[in-house]
């Protein structure tokens, strides 16, 4: 391939990786909006997880179709795919209806995950695909500051055109998406190198299986906190998944070369610790990367748009690591050093974040979030190098979606578990947050004060949290002052009936009034004196008690600052108490699920009332920054053991068509001509041509073709018949740059020393076996697979709300 047709493909397939990257940025950024107007913040890991379900079960089936019936037709598929469900995605009018969209949605992702690292593993040696894969990686950083900034954008708008802010998040899917699919259309050509097999075997029942084997254990991931870890429904969970596993296991090794995931392939240390390394990477990364935009929103009171400019130092990290390191892999051939430094830095970076406050300033997140970035900037395409260099040519693309298979397991085990982790620490950490007497006192104080009780913008946080305490505590309080006025009052009349009957019982005795007349002068001037004497008893007790005379009792005048303050420091310790003594079974039996469901009432609230549920959520996230650590950390143990192969010097196309030169050249006829043939025939096709270069193809006079395919110099593929393939001495290619993509034995300097060889497809002399191309049996059954992979994700969100 010339430079100009191998950069024009690999900009064809950075414009899918573009689409699927920037979705998920724009999703996990505007989350908080759509689950605040969906009213299921608490259901959002559905929507992530349904769709990192498909996407990593669809994952190895396109790598495995792809190396049967090339890479362009399913990669081509996989976008149309992805356009639907993100049309469809925009109407959804529920939490759960999004996640089953965006469940179909991932199904056209695995196309777009899987099969880009496969294509430049056809075209490109190791050392110019390092080089690649680094701009692969700034493309997905790119991206992924973009994402956050379109999706504030959506989320932070009312209305565009007429339809809410945020469905935008799915439908600037669909313009980019054509425009993706334009360019992978026109631009995307290779040939294919397949089996001789007459008819493919494709492992449905593989596919099957993995689908019966995720989809439980994924479930039981998430509702598990909400089931109970060992209730009826998570143990059948487990138990299904297991026979699925089970089955798979026993499938794949039936279908041998043709399983969908070839169990021998872990026969290769190489491979089992690459995917070892790439599950628990992808665990801890999509943990970390759902979790950070929620504090930034919820705890620095960020945007949405805010909040994703606030990850660019994450995103500058992996796009700076990746590239420099695809340089250095690119100019030395020495890539073993980087799974080491990358694992060790994201473990850093991890530790770091356990030292995250409520009271930390802004900068402190974004030095972990660089300090991630710099790790998972190395990690991930190193890993893909390893893979692809431990596996012969023909393993290419289900090696490389193998490799991307279970780093998606991990990324939806990951977010399942982190996020299921954050939200069953919530509610006991917001009540442990809440015991803390100093945080207690200053809401308290907040809550009583009618002034910023009644303000509209902490009616929200009111409903949801303080109402529920201060409402009981006032009414208590009240209680108590009726019952001291009632004996302040009792005790004034006592005072001055006794001071009367005193007084009157002294007249009677020096005989001033009779005796008889004494009882009626008593009642006369008890009933004159009452009034006076139970307001001055009142106006005592008011003073002691910090409280105000009011129709004839105490209350307290909440707005008075005094009577507030002293009021709050008498309950706030009997509350603290109270709260950290009962904070396991209020959590157990209250419906906190009101308080996380939604957030929206936090925006524009008072700190004071807000603070104990922001303390909460940080040491929530503290918690999902602890389990990403001991996963990451034990993959920096592991890659201290992980022994790398060196790099190939070409590309696997090129040894591909090395070894069936060898298998199948004809040594007089090289002597002669100095030709060397490579027998590049359709996936399927026994039949080969082999034709000297400038020659009349036999095929052409004795068979008279009469429908000939687009024949190419430079590795082209067509469709329309069984093709053979003749590679001779190609002097006329004068860029260099292109043969190093191919051969990187060749210098910056110097050309390679073998000759450069270009790739003639002319028809075959022999029609026996019919060409590979995807028949409509086969996309008959690739549909069955989709459905029943959509039927398994509704099924799961059904049972979910039962």
């Amino acid at each position: 391939m010339t430079q100009r047709q191998i950069t024009l493909v690999i900009v064809g397939l950075m414009a899918g990786m573009f689409l699927s990257s920037l979705d998920q940025t724009i999703v996990s950024t505007a989350i908080r909006t759509i689950g605040d107007d969906l009213h299921g913040l608490e259901q959002q890991a559905w929507v992530t997880t349904a769709y990192m379900i498909t996407s990593t079960i669809s994952t190895p089936i396109y790598g495995k179709l792809s190396d049967i019936f090339g890479r362009r037709p399913l990669y081509l598929f996989g976008i149309g795919v992805f356009i639907l469900g993100s049309l469809l995605s925009s109407f959804s009018t529920s939490m759960m209806m999004l996640a089953a969209f965006r469940a179909f949605q991932g199904i056209g992702a695995g196309a777009l995950m899987s099969l880009p690292m496969a294509i430049m593993g056809d075209m490109l040696a190791p050392r110019e695909r390092a080089k690649y894969q680094g701009y692969f990686l700034a493309v997905f950083g790119i991206s992924s500051v973009l994402g956050p900034l379109i999706g504030g954008v959506f989320a932070g708008a009312d209305s565009l055109l007429w339809v809410t802010g945020w469905r935008w998040v799915f439908l600037v899917n669909v313009p980019i998406g054509i425009i993706a699919l334009g360019m992978v259309w026109k631009f995307l050509h290779l040939p294919s190198f397949g089996n001789n097999a007459a008819k493919p075997r494709i492992d449905w029942w593989g596919a099957t299986f993995v689908i019966v084997a995720l989809v439980p254990l994924l479930l039981v991931a998430e509702q598990g906190r909400e089931w109970g870890w060992g209730s009826t429904a998570s143990i059948a969970s487990y138990v299904v998944s297991g026979l699925g596993l089970i089955a798979f296991l026993i499938v794949e090794s039936k279908m041998g070369q043709d399983a969908i995931i070839p169990l021998h392939l872990f026969g290769n240390g190489t491979f089992s610790m690459s995917t070892i390394l790439g599950f628990l990477v992808g665990f801890a990364m999509f943990g970390a990367m759902m979790t950070i935009p929620l504090y930034l929103q919820i705890v620095v009171g960020l945007t949405p748009t805010e909040s994703g400019l606030a990850t660019l130092p994450m995103m500058a990290g992996i796009m700076l690591s990746s590239i420099v390191s695809g340089q250095i892999v690119s100019k030395t051939g020495k890539y073993r050093i980087f799974p080491i430094i990358g694992t060790l830095l994201v473990t850093a970076g991890y530790y770091y974040l356990t030292f995250l406050t409520v009271d930390r300033p802004l900068w402190f997140l974004m030095i972990g979030m660089f300090i991630i970035g710099s790790g998972m900037g190395q990690l991930m395409q190193s890993l893909t190098l390893a893979t692809q260099n431990a596996v012969q040519p023909r393993d290419m693309g289900v090696a490389t979606s193998a490799a991307t298979f279970f780093r998606q397991i991990g990324g939806t085990m990951g977010t399942a578990v982190l996020l299921s982790v954050l939200f069953t620490a919530m509610p006991n950490n917001i009540m442990s947050a809440m015991s803390n007497e100093d945080d207690l006192r200053s809401a308290l104080d907040a809550a009583t004060n009618p002034a910023v009780a009644s303000a509209p913008e902490n009616a929200g946080i009111m409903d949801q949290m303080w109402n529920k305490i201060v409402d009981p505590v006032k009414s208590n309080i009240q209680t108590q002052l009726d019952g001291g006025a009632n004996q302040a009052k009792a005790a004034a009349d006592q005072a001055v009936r006794d001071q009367v009957t005193a007084a009157v019982q002294g007249r009677v005795d020096s005989g001033e009034i009779p005796a008889e007349a004494a009882q009626g002068i008593i009642d006369q001037q008890v009933a004159e004196n009452q009034g006076a004497a139970e307001e001055q008893a009142l106006s005592a007790a008011a003073e002691q008690a910090h409280a105000t005379v009011s129709n004839g009792t105490l209350t307290v005048d909440w707005a008075n600052d005094d009577q507030r303050t002293y009021w709050v420091d008498q309950i706030a310790p009997q509350i603290s108490e109270e709260i950290s003594n009962n904070a396991d079974s209020d959590s157990e039996n209250s419906d906190d699920s009101a308080s996380t469901s939604d957030t929206s009432y936090l925006d524009g609230a008072d700190s004071r009332l807000t603070r104990p549920f922001m303390r909460g959520f940080t040491e929530s996230a503290v918690t999902v920054y602890w389990v990403g650590f001991v996963a990451i950390l034990v993959a920096f143990i592991l890659s201290l053991f992980f022994k790398v192969p060196p790099l190939r010097n070409s590309s696997a196309l090129q040894e591909t068509a090395d070894k069936h030169h060898a298998d199948n050249r004809e040594p007089e006829a090289v002597t002669s001509s100095n030709v060397i043939v490579a027998k590049t025939v359709a996936p399927g096709t026994a039949a080969q041509a082999i034709v000297p270069e400038g020659m009349e193809d036999p095929a052409k006079t004795e068979d008279k073709v009469e429908s000939k395919p687009s024949a190419s110099r430079d590795f082209t593929y067509s469709d329309a018949a069984p093709v053979a393939a003749v590679v001779a001495p190609a002097p006329e290619i004068a860029d260099r740059e292109a043969v190093r993509a191919h051969d990187s034995r060749a210098t910056a300097e110097e050309p390679a020393e073998q000759p450069v060889y270009n790739v003639r497809v002319v028809p075959s002399a022999d029609h026996s076996a019919p060409a590979q191309r995807i028949s409509t049996e086969s996309m008959i059954a690739l549909a069955t697979s989709t459905m029943s992979m959509i039927v398994a994700t509704i099924a799961l969100i059904k049972s979910s709300k039962k």
